[in-house]
């Protein structure tokens, strides 16, 4: 696995010349993908077979946890946002958790059968009914309700041979403002957060969940800097407190909610040294190629074993039909 610190993307469904050189560069570790890199499910496994030739072990990542957030379409399951697993829960908590776990291994299997390592999931964000950025995406209110369902959520990934990623660390609905689009303020004190929002990531911890996303936000009484720019937060809270040994990856540094931390390189400095093992820099590759300059003037191979551990694991990624049939039927009734 490449020691690369950098996760960065492609401007369309094929590599250009360009990027096959950033792709070569031993800062390169990651390769996040979006809608605009898919047409079809043959032209998405020629990109990712051309992507492994020039970098084998690139993580491959994508954002597709299902209802909102699902970057690929035609030819995949459309995944049911997770209020709707939420909502059967509440109905009956064993049929909740057991959709959970299905529709997980469904979102999962259908990435790895394209050789794609992971998907930016699960959300642990509680749903205070204040977040429209988080809104339906969250699984709910309730800690323990989060808790039951997300816990069966990577389970089911897992079976699948995926890692796991919760998001977004220390907890992003209480905040009303976007972070791609503004620099949110959470007001409250840190220990309303360890009564609610914390409770989550700290059972996921437990429960073997392998990276972390931090939010783009300032939590005030707290620190004045953003999660993934606080040491406080990412060393001494995720990592001491909880004994995270797993992979924390930034969010994207082009977010309005990073630029408390300057110019791009700026950013790149300030995640690594809080204590993030990856940076991600979408949709903009001249912000790529800055931080990857700075990061070659500033080499650290230390994050490599952890990011490792993020590649798919090919023996468990077997697509069983009549599972797949099943958890198909569950996303369908979830979506009426």
């Amino acid at each position: 696995m490449p020691a690369g610190r950098l996760m960065l993307d492609l401007v369309g469904t094929e590599i250009a010349p360009r990027e096959r050189e950033l792709l070569a560069h031993p800062e390169v570790g990651g390769l996040i993908l979006f809608t605009r890199n898919y047409s079809s499910q043959a032209q998405l496994k020629a990109l990712v077979d051309d992507i492994r030739s020039i970098a084998p072990d690139i993580l491959i990542a994508v954002d597709h946890e299902g209802g909102r957030v699902q970057r690929f379409r035609d030819g995949f399951v459309r995944i049911p946002p997770m209020a709707a697993i939420a909502r059967l829960w509440q109905q009956d908590q064993a049929a909740g958790c057991a959709a959970a776990k299905e529709l997980a291994w469904l979102m999962a299997i259908e990435l790895t059968q394209l050789d794609i390592d992971i998907s930016f999931a699960p959300v642990l964000d509680l749903d205070w009914g204040r977040s429209e950025i988080i809104g339906d995406r969250a699984f709910g209110d309730n800690p323990e309700q989060v808790i039951a369902l997300t816990t069966a959520f990577i389970a089911g990934m897992k079976e699948a041979g995926m890692a796991s990623t919760g998001k977004h660390f220390p907890g992003h609905g209480w905040v009303v403002a976007d972070s791609h689009l503004d620099i949110p303020r959470d007001e409250r004190s840190l220990e309303q957060l360890r009564g609610a929002d914390l409770i989550p990531f700290g059972a996921l911890v437990d429960a073997g969940m392998e990276a972390v996303m931090p939010a783009h936000v300032i939590y005030e009484q707290v620190d004045q800097n953003t999660a993934g720019f606080s040491q406080f937060w990412l060393q001494e809270v995720l990592r001491g407190e909880m004994g995270f040994d797993g992979v924390i990856f930034s969010d994207d540094l082009t977010m309005e909610g990073a630029r408390v931390a300057g110019d791009y390189p700026s950013r790149a400095k300030a995640a690594l040294e809080a204590g993030c093992d990856m940076v991600l820099v979408c949709n903009n590759p001249e912000a790529a190629v800055e931080v990857l300059d700075y990061l070659q003037d500033n080499p650290d191979a230390s994050p490599a074993s952890r990011i490792a551990r993020m590649r798919y694991q090919p023996a468990l990624a077997v697509k069983d039909e009549s599972r797949y049939r099943r958890a198909k039927a569950i996303a369908a009734s979830l979506l009426g």
